[in-house]
């Protein structure tokens, strides 16, 4: 269960929230607010994994790009410390990422809701990931099989059940079935 840190020492910024002692939890800093998010559940990370190849076709073989699952602690805001669940970033292949702080915004940001994350990841993350100008932010509903795609100047997510089209800067484009996605992570 999502929840805000209580035990925890007041954490109201960046640094404050990489002292903590490493506890296997998702801590993230959402607007100066500490939140702590349990391990995720199997049918989370059953979706990432197969998230990821369905993305391949359409990154191709670009170089530039790279898909990073968290834990990443990627710095949006002053204030604001996000681990996305999915995320693909520009990189130079001649110069390797060595610091999330070289990461940049990303291009695409992936979510995959739950119970007790939805609020958050519709609400507060998704206004920092538009504010931001992450190209696409993908919130991933595995109970109702679908996806909220939301750009930077979005004011209500366009909503995909059946086919997401999908396409990068620099030529990059490409579809995902969703049916067959979602029928993937089910069996």
């Amino acid at each position: 269960m999502d929840m805000p840190a209580s035990s925890q020492p007041d954490v109201t910024t960046i640094a404050d929230l990489l002292a903590l002692p490493d506890d296997g939890q998702r801590h993230e800093l959402l607007r100066a607010q500490h939140v702590v998010t349990p391990s995720p559940r199997p049918l989370h990370q059953i979706a990432l994994w197969h998230l990821v190849p369905a993305l391949e076709p359409i990154l191709g073989d670009r170089d530039d790009l790279a898909v990073i699952l968290s834990p990443a602690d990627l710095v949006l805001e002053p204030t604001t410390l996000v681990q996305p669940d999915l995320f693909v970033i520009r990189i130079d292949p001649d110069k390797p990422l060595r610091d999330w702080a070289d990461a940049g915004v990303p291009l695409l940001v992936a979510e995959i809701v739950s119970p007790s994350t939805a609020r958050r990841d519709r609400g507060v993350k998704r206004t920092v990931y538009q504010e931001a100008g992450v190209l696409e932010y993908w919130v991933v509903d595995l109970d109702s099989e679908l996806i909220e795609r939301w750009r930077p100047d979005d004011e209500r997510p366009e909503v995909r059940s059946s086919l997401l089209r999908w396409s990068l800067p620099g030529g990059a484009a490409g579809e995902i079935d969703l049916k067959k996605l979602f029928a993937k992570i089910k069996r």
